[in-house]
């Protein structure tokens, strides 16, 4: 590996520790702890209980995502790490590890932004994203309709976010009414199985004429979906929950595929990348593939290892801050819990004009 870029990637910003190794493009190994199981019994993530288990699982995991990657940890010559946005008591972790090994190696430190990272995954399964894209990010915590360019060099353009819940986290509430448990999309999508998408008219909002093209809102659809299950006890009739799941799923899907089709055709471009943890959804993939192939545009969705939070993904902007020559954020970089999405590295460097 002599002369070329080795990047040890950390991510800790919510409930998963990730270490991942990347070298020019090229995914080598990486190590994921998640502690959802003990969120579970509260419904979400609870803060203290995260950055508990960052800390117990931090030295494991690197040394899982060493020895995935066949290299020592002498071999690392540039490390980067989510510097927000996240939960401050884990972000904070994250980048203390961090911090401890480029300081113990001598190597350069950059800091990432975390939906900077989401969209960087793709690449390390398809290759380098093509000159402008647009890129669609869901997760538990955002929903956001990004216009790319550089991911490194150019600034982000955001096009919309979500006034209220992101995708992830409705999914989350619905799952909790309807009983089925914690994280909630996993359990909506294997409760949707053989359900009725069609079975309930949960509302598609934002999309008529004269709303934001490109922002979500999702807090009705599960005040809809709460409403429904309410009215069904209270008549003393059994809840329909797989018909349900899927009808809220196919709700959310919805509003997602066509605002994101949307932004791609009135942009004028012909790709579109969807990330983040709901992008693990079979259908969000397959609708979004659907409806890709009838308007002609690329879907690029990366496997869904590489979907939920991880190191991989932060040391895929990492390798590509090096290879684009960015200068290192430096060991005193803050994390910035609430940070806004400019650009890929945090801090922003001088001049990057926004």
């Amino acid at each position: 590996m002599s002369g070329v870029p080795v990047v040890l990637g950390v991510e800790s910003s919510c409930d998963e520790t990730g270490f991942g190794i990347v070298s020019d493009g090229v995914l080598l190994g990486q190590g994921l702890a998640s502690s959802a199981s003990q969120h579970a019994e509260f419904g979400g993530v609870v803060p203290e209980i995260a950055a508990r288990a960052h800390l117990e699982a931090a030295v494991p995991t690197l040394r899982i995502a060493l020895h995935d990657a066949g290299v020592e940890l002498r071999d690392i010559t540039h490390v980067a790490a989510t510097s927000g946005p996240g939960l401050a008591t884990a972000v904070h972790v994250g980048l203390a590890a961090a911090k401890s090994v480029a300081w113990s190696l001598g190597v350069p430190l950059y800091g990432v932004h975390h939906l900077a990272g989401h969209a960087a995954a793709d690449t390390l399964e398809h290759g380098p994203l093509p000159a402008q894209s647009i890129i669609l990010i869901v997760s538990g915590g955002h929903t956001s309709i990004l216009h790319v360019k550089d991911l490194v060099a150019d600034p982000i353009e955001h096009l919309g976010d979500t006034l209220d819940d992101a995708a992830g986290e409705a999914f989350d509430k619905v799952s909790r009414l309807l009983g089925l448990g914690y994280p909630g999309g996993p359990a909506i999508s294997k409760a949707a199985v053989g359900g009725d998408p069609e079975a309930f008219s949960f509302p598609r909002a934002m999309l008529r004429p004269g709303d934001q093209p490109y922002v979500f809102s999702f807090s009705g659809l599960k005040t809809a979906v709460a409403r429904t299950v309410e009215s069904l006890e209270r008549a003393g009739e059994e809840v329909p929950v797989a018909d349900i799941a899927a009808s809220f799923e196919q709700a959310v899907v919805d509003v997602l595929v066509t605002k994101a089709l949307r932004a791609v055709q009135e942009k004028g471009l012909d790709t579109l990348v969807i990330v983040g943890g709901v992008a693990a959804n079979q259908r969000l993939r397959a609708v979004a593939q659907e409806r890709c192939d009838a308007a002609g545009v690329e879907l690029r969705i990366p496997p869904i290892r590489l979907c939920t939070d991880n190191g991989a993904m932060i040391a895929a902007v990492g390798d590509l801050l090096v290879r684009g020559g960015a200068s290192p954020s430096g060991l005193q970089i803050a994390a910035d819990p609430s940070a806004v999405l400019h650009g890929a590295q945090l801090p922003l460097p001088a001049g990057f004009a926004v």
